[in-house]
């Protein structure tokens, strides 16, 4: 019963998207500090932010504005790579901003479902744990009121 129920989980699994985008109404700046302030304010431990643009200039090279938020719950983190300890490849998680070639910003992130198939985690729950969180933060981030 266990393999049959794994096997319906493992496929239902293979349609879900691997990655979510969502819009922000916000510069790529504004989004960033939104989901700081979201992240600290939910008591995430918040890790590091990548300026991929500024980097990319401090070599000499164009890019368009992008930040990477890394972040997470090293409690849930841990349980998770318990399981699987190359789900650290993976975690902590974070939230791609950016600015795409039409000039909109854009939040990106991995679907938890994805890294619990990727790693072969079994901990559902914990998953949508994941899941709602995110949806919450990168929501709440991508709402600026435009004048």
């Amino acid at each position: 019963m266990k393999s049959l129920l794994f096997l319906i989980t493992f496929s239902l699994s293979l349609f879900s998207s691997e990655m979510i985008i969502k819009e922000s109404s916000c510069s790529v700046d504004q989004t960033v500090l939104n989901i700081q302030n979201i992240v600290k304010n939910k008591g995430l431990a918040l890790f590091a932010t990548i300026d991929h643009g500024a980097n990319a200039k401090d070599v000499g090279m164009e890019l368009s504005d992008s930040k990477v938020v890394i972040f997470g719950n090293p409690k849930l983190g841990t349980t998770l790579m318990q399981q699987d300890i190359k789900a650290g490849l993976d975690l902590p998680l974070r939230i791609l901003v950016y600015k795409d070639q039409n000039g909109n910003v854009k939040m990106a992130y991995r679907d938890g479902s994805w890294l619990a198939e990727h790693h072969l985690l079994n901990a559902p729950k914990k998953i949508a744990k994941v899941n709602n969180a995110m949806d919450k933060i990168t929501t709440r981030a991508g709402q600026c009121k435009k004048d």
